[in-house]
């Protein structure tokens, strides 16, 4: 993966200074006993799994089983109310295709669902049951998420409901290939045991906020689970909802939220102090056409400020492809102003 940029990867681009405190040094005993800081872990996991257990729903779905077979095959996987009336969240390759969607409720009542729309490029959906009243799961800011920070994996895998498995974040920033083969950026890493069935559950913090969707595993890896951001998963819901699909721009880039420099932010009276950093840039893009590096970060398009990958992403979903846009990046310590010319994205569903 890419390194910061050096003249801005300072101790205080990550809020720290020499005067933070760190906490305990190395090897100091801790004021706390064990039992106490057991109880303490305990009681936030019981507590985070009492307020979301009862918006998991389990999703069962029925498929066509192919050209070469009559009938059709079954699969399934897990998913979240979001809304009262009856909106879910849940993994695009848990509903792609569905002939027929059923949902079963955390107390048991089992209903159809319709598909309001799927977007295989983020692996996100949004299906609706017919049920007024439902307890919503409420939704966090995955851009608030910490290393180490606890998290908490609700979900029904292999057919056992509401399995709970906890864990920490392991990682932020990372990219995961889509089943679409676009690439996922700015997913989070989780070591919160997951397993075919918990594709489409929320990953949740410790207050009981969902911060992600749950969405794939490596096998035969264990402890390394990933999860879209729900500032991602939040953004992709209200444009199926009001279109049923999502048309973006490519600049072709795969990139990762980081940091700016308070001096930077400071010298060139930047809106955000965070930016969309360049991991890579594909040949023969428009981004390599505009000049773009590894290494540069993006903080505005279009003189719309882009705090991250999620605003990038967001902000590429409103421009039409082949308009010629600003692309404004941060190349070490200089601003820079390209001229980027989006060309519509094609990914296959």
């Amino acid at each position: 993966m890419s390194a910061h940029p050096a003249s801005l990867n300072q101790p205080e681009a990550n809020g720290w200074n020499e005067d933070s405190t760190r906490g305990p040094a190395p090897g100091a005993a801790s004021t706390l006993p064990d039992d106490s800081l057991l109880d303490a872990y305990s009681r936030a996991v019981i507590g985070t799994v009492g307020r979301v257990s009862p918006s998991v729903v389990n999703i069962e779905v029925h498929q066509a089983a192919g050209r070469t077979r009559s009938g059709e095959r079954r699969g399934g996987g897990s998913g979240f109310v979001f809304t009262p009336d009856g909106l879910i969240l849940t993994n695009s390759h848990v509903v792609h295709d569905a002939k027929r969607i059923e949902v079963t409720l955390a107390d048991g009542r089992r209903m159809p669902a319709s598909a309001i729309g799927d977007d295989p490029a983020s692996d996100l959906a949004v299906v609706r049951v017919d049920e007024p009243g439902l307890t919503a799961a409420a939704l966090g800011d995955s851009q608030q998420l910490r290393v180490g920070q606890l998290v908490v994996a609700i979900g029904n895998p292999y057919g056992f409901q509401s399995t709970v498995t906890a864990g920490v974040v392991s990682a932020l920033g990372r990219s995961l290939r889509s089943y679409s083969g676009r690439l996922i950026d700015d997913v989070i890493q989780t070591d919160a045991a997951l397993n075919p069935g918990n594709s489409g559950g929320p990953l949740v913090d410790s207050a009981g906020r969902v911060v992600g969707v749950n969405t794939a595993t490596i096998l035969p890896a264990q402890g390394i689970c990933f999860a879209i951001g729900i500032n991602t998963a939040k953004f992709v819901a209200s444009r199926l909802l009001r279109d049923g699909r999502i048309r973006r721009s490519y600049i072709g880039v795969s990139a990762q939220t980081v940091p700016v420099h308070r001096r930077v932010v400071r010298f060139y009276d930047l809106a955000k102090e965070s930016g969309a950093l360049v991991l890579s840039v594909e040949e023969n893009s428009p981004a390599k056409r505009a000049g773009l590096r590894d290494g540069d970060i993006i903080v505005a398009l279009e003189g719309k400020p882009v705090a991250g990958v999620d605003d990038l992403h967001r902000l590429l979903a409103d421009i039409r492809a082949g308009a010629t846009c600003l692309l404004t990046v941060l190349r070490l310590t200089e601003k820079l102003e390209l001229k980027i010319v989006p060309e519509e994205a094609k990914i296959d569903n």
